[in-house]
């Protein structure tokens, strides 16, 4: 180990963490029980739930093609989730993050999702921020794949046929440039220090979803971004295992 990463090693976070550290992840699912799916996920202080549930029809934009199923994603954060408290959003008044946001929910679950093994059917998984420290749209991403298999393990006996739904599994995590250092996984008081701020999305098998980088104030060189790619596959390395760990006999997949 050369002195620049033993000094990056010995650079203790204001939470503890080494910079190369995801925060603790608390998992429960079935956490309420009027949705198939149901998961409160916990990333330090980020707290999330996750909830999937099963509409035996398809969108009216999909009804010509009703050879697949769809998945779709809604995110909202809470108005206790902060301080000072955020208002309520209501019907038609979402505003352009949420939007942008659940977007990027219902891309990256798709990703895993067979749609026509699905079949003609429709599962929305609701992300609600019960208090956010940075990191909710990807923590509900993780979270999400979770209550999304156990929406699909209630499905027994109504699939269309043998193909498995899930080909991989998905996750995210976020990682950034705080005051020259390289850290994974976020809080708010980094992410707001960030002078690079990039939220990644692979799958188990580690091919990526989506890649978001930002430079705030300053850019970033190719070896950077680079290496903002091998530590966010670490990360989520990681989380598939937690996912794994979480979905127990559920878990779609023979590998890891």
């Amino acid at each position: 180990m050369n002195q620049t990463e033993s000094s990056s090693h010995e650079f203790r976070r204001r939470d503890g963490r080494l910079p190369p550290e995801i925060r603790p992840i608390s998992i429960a699912r079935k956490y309420t029980n009027a949705s198939p799916g149901s998961v409160l996920i916990r990333a330090g202080e980020t707290i999330v739930l996750c909830t999937a549930s099963v509409d035996e029809s398809l969108p009216p934009w999909m009804k010509k093609d009703a050879t697949r199923g769809w998945v779709t994603a809604e995110y909202n954060m809470l108005p206790g989730s902060t301080s000072p408290r955020k208002s309520r959003e209501r019907a038609g008044k979402v505003d352009g993050r949420t939007t942008e946001i659940q977007r990027l929910i219902g891309r990256s679950l798709r990703a895993a999702v067979n749609l026509e093994a699905l079949g003609p059917r429709q599962i929305t998984v609701d992300c609600d921020v019960l208090q956010a420290d940075g990191g909710t749209r990807t923590l509900s991403i993780t979270g999400g794949f979770i209550a999304l298999v156990d929406a699909v393990a209630s499905l027994t006996g109504r699939l269309p046929g043998p193909a498995p739904v899930f080909p991989t599994s998905v996750a995210a995590i976020s990682l950034g440039l705080v005051d020259g250092r390289l850290l994974l996984d976020l809080d708010y008081s980094e992410d707001v220090r960030a002078q690079v701020d990039s939220n990644i999305v692979m799958t188990g098998a580690g091919e990526f979803v989506e890649v978001q980088g930002t430079a705030e104030g300053r850019t970033f060189t190719r070896q950077q971004l680079d290496d903002q790619l091998d530590l966010a596959s670490a990360g989520i390395q990681k989380l598939t295992l937690l996912q794994r760990e979480a979905l127990g006999s559920n878990w779609p997949f023979e590998h890891p």
